[in-house]
């Protein structure tokens, strides 16, 4: 028997060859996809207005009567057919196909039109769509009276005759007439459970709604479907993970942990023993652990990161930290090969532009077991890299890379554990659709004696009194940083901005202080020249651009001016900012932004004012930028839902992650569930969107 999959889109009624290479550009290539091509939003024509009470701007509905019509030649041909419903007149214009009006519109026939209402010479509606009312007064409501579904479209579409209203017919005449084949996906108990309606219904209903509270009740049941087995897909390979006990079951804290904690010249904050217990919980057992360690900029996640490696060195493993720079591979290298030297373990820095002879010592020390942590970038995970015993995988920045390379850095070993660490704070519901497999820590707490960095946004025209306002604290013995934008597509004329700013406030503004420059493109030696510089208070003022984002520490400097602040966004703005505050002094960040701000320039700078609660910022920020934008959709994977928005659909996902968790416990359940989605057909959808290696 076909399926909704198996039926390609040439052969669906209505639709021929032309069409079908049409929609396939667009995605759509079987009967499935037309009918899960959802409308990107509605129209609600369900109030018909006399012309009496219409205004200029509003979308409404008119139902009225033909009383004239009228082709106008010229410069700007036009057809125009005059309406009256008895209250007033409103003229309907067309400039385009105009023989095609005049065969339609006639004198006396009654038509209802929908348009947003303007006026030139009297009201007027400007191409409206329409439906022809017939002598009994009755009239298809498939575009006009009703609430209207609007879908994607393109300009290709429209000129192949797949604009929207020929969509709307198309998808509504297939539902109809392959009815028999959508087949249910969801239990029945689970639908009585959650008050969801069935399948066919919700189809229906979503293309061809009768009234707003009918539309939210499908939307509710696609969503929760969505999401549903999305959330199945990670509640099974958490079940995998918790139920293998093939792991390393490390056995002993050692001496070493213990020394460093002792020299460490602060003392731990309460979230982080927290989280270093819920990491040692996991290392001593002989499951695999996968857990995810979030914390806001300046929380003290590396400490930890070192604690974990150094828990798995004393039971005779390697510890392997990625990091996704070579920037935050050497700042990750310096702070732990700083302290580990001081207890006798050797740490090698593995790197992709390193010379020759330097890497094979290294390569070598790794596959021997000499070097015990091993930190670099993807340099970690090619071929040519074999460890002795990894143990301990941990992934800095997972979003910037993605879970293939996670999988590439754990297979480097026999099951080793894995940490994944970031200092960008997701919001919930990203976490439970992207990390939803991880056991999470958060690190909540910053260090004691931290004071909030105040922040405040400038005019660019009042440049020259925030500088002014800059050397009078130098002079008090601050630091400063000057960061710069560097956006990819103007990189060199961004380069420039900041060397010339370099060069010019060094012998101008800032002359008797001494000014540093870095950035992306200066060798590695100059760089650390630089920062080295600057941390031991030899620079006062640092002219950076982005390079400076992660992995700096230097508790002296206490002012961050930000240019051009409208070209960041809004995490990368709340990193910078992480970048002062790190000691006990008072800091301040400013963002200096050209003026007049856009709607979404104001609402960064202003959240930026408002709080230092990375956790707040990254939800407005997934509100401006969506997901995928904001984790990179292409590495995140992170799956491109059809109906379901995690944003705004917070409780749908909530409770379809309950159920989807809830079922992996019940395998009467799993089973029914598994085959009324079609199991081979499910995994195919989402393991491919997900990346994640096949479940069995």
């Amino acid at each position: 028997m076909p399926t909704l999959k198996s039926i390609d889109i040439r052969f669906v009624k209505g639709v021929g060859e032309k069409r079908a290479a049409l929609l396939k550009e667009h995605g759509v290539g079987t009967l499935e996809d037309l009918i899960y091509l959802f409308p990107r939003r509605y129209l609600d024509r369900t109030t018909v207005k006399p012309l009496r009470l219409v205004q200029e701007g509003e979308e409404t509905t008119v139902v009225g009567v033909i009383t004239s019509v009228e082709q106008i030649r010229g410069k700007q041909p036009r057809f125009i057919a005059t309406v009256s419903d008895g209250s007033g007149f409103i003229q309907c214009v067309w400039f385009k196909s105009l023989h095609i009006w005049r065969r339609i519109f006639k004198v006396g026939e009654s038509f209802a039109f929908f348009g947003k209402i303007g006026y030139f010479r009297g009201l007027q509606l400007v191409h409206p769509e329409y439906d022809h009312i017939d002598s009994d007064g009755n009239w298809n409501s498939l575009n006009t009276g009703t609430i209207v579904p609007v879908y994607p479209s393109s300009e290709k579409l429209r000129l192949g005759g797949l604009q929207s209203r020929a969509l709307r017919r198309l998808i509504k005449a297939s539902l109809e007439l392959y009815d028999e084949l959508v087949n249910e996906t969801l239990p029945l108990v689970i639908l009585q459970k959650n008050g969801l309606i069935d399948l066919k219904n919700a189809l229906r209903i979503v293309h061809s709604p009768e009234s707003q509270e009918e539309l939210l009740t499908a939307q509710k049941r696609l969503k929760f479907d969505e999401f549903f087995y999305l959330e199945l897909i990670l509640a099974l390979r958490r079940q995998k993970m918790h139920t293998q006990a093939q792991g390393i079951a490390f056995a002993d804290v050692g001496n070493k942990t213990r020394q460093l904690i002792k020299i460490l010249p602060y003392e731990l904050t309460e979230a982080q023993k927290r989280v270093c217990r819920e990491i040692w919980d996991d290392m001593h057992s002989p499951m695999v652990m996968n857990r995810l360690v979030q914390g806001d900029v300046g929380s003290g996640k590396t400490i930890v990161a070192l604690i974990a490696m150094l828990m798995a060195i004393e039971n005779g493993y390697q510890a392997a930290l990625m990091a996704p720079t070579e920037i935050l591979a050497e700042q990750h290298f310096r702070n732990i090969d700083g302290m580990l030297q001081e207890i006798g373990v050797r740490t090698v820095l593995l790197l992709g532009g390193q010379k020759k002879k330097v890497r094979e010592q290294y390569l070598g020390e790794i596959k021997t077991g000499v070097a015990q942590v091993i930190i670099g970038t993807h340099a970690l995970i090619q071929e040519t890299v074999e460890f002795k015993q990894l143990g301990l995988a941990i992934i800095d920045e997972q979003h910037r890379f993605g879970v293939a390379q996670r999988g590439e850095l754990q297979k480097k070993g026999e099951k080793p554990d894995v940490l994944v660490m970031t200092a960008t704070p997701i919001p919930r519901t990203l976490s439970m659709t992207v990390y939803g497999d991880l056991d999470v820590s958060i690190i909540d707490e910053l260090p004691k004696g931290r004071k909030p960095i105040r922040t405040v946004w400038r005019p660019s025209h009042k440049r020259k009194e925030i500088y002014h306002y800059i050397r009078d604290e130098l002079v008090q013995g601050a630091q400063v940083y000057i960061v710069f934008p560097l956006i990819e597509e103007s990189e060199k004329i961004d380069l420039r901005a900041a060397t010339e700013f370099y060069e010019k406030v060094k012998v101008g503004f800032f002359d008797q202080f001494e000014v540093g420059l870095l950035h992306g493109r200066m060798k590695s030696v100059e760089k650390d020249a630089v920062m080295g510089g600057f941390k031991n208070g030899k620079l006062h003022v640092l002219v950076s651009t982005t390079v400076i984002e992660v992995g700096v520490d230097v508790p002296n400097a206490t002012i961050m001016a930000i240019e051009h602040a409208e070209r960041f966004g809004l995490t990368q703005l709340h990193q910078l900012r992480g970048r002062v505050g790190r000691g006990e002094k008072e800091s301040i960040c400013i963002l200096i932004a050209d003026t007049p701000l856009n709607e979404e320039a104001k609402r960064r700078i202003n959240t930026m004012c408002e709080t230092n609660d990375g956790f707040k910022i990254a939800e407005v920020d997934l509100e401006i930028r969506g997901p995928g934008e904001m984790l990179g959709t292409r590495q995140s994977g992170l799956p491109e839902f059809r109906i379901g928005n995690i944003i705004t659909d917070t409780d749908i996902l909530e409770r379809a992650r309950e159920e989807a968790f809830r079922v992996v416990e019940d395998e009467v359940l799993l089973q029914e569930t598994m085959n009324r989605a079609d199991r081979w057909a499910f995994f195919h959808r989402y393991l491919q969107k997900l990346e994640f290696a096949r479940i069995s």
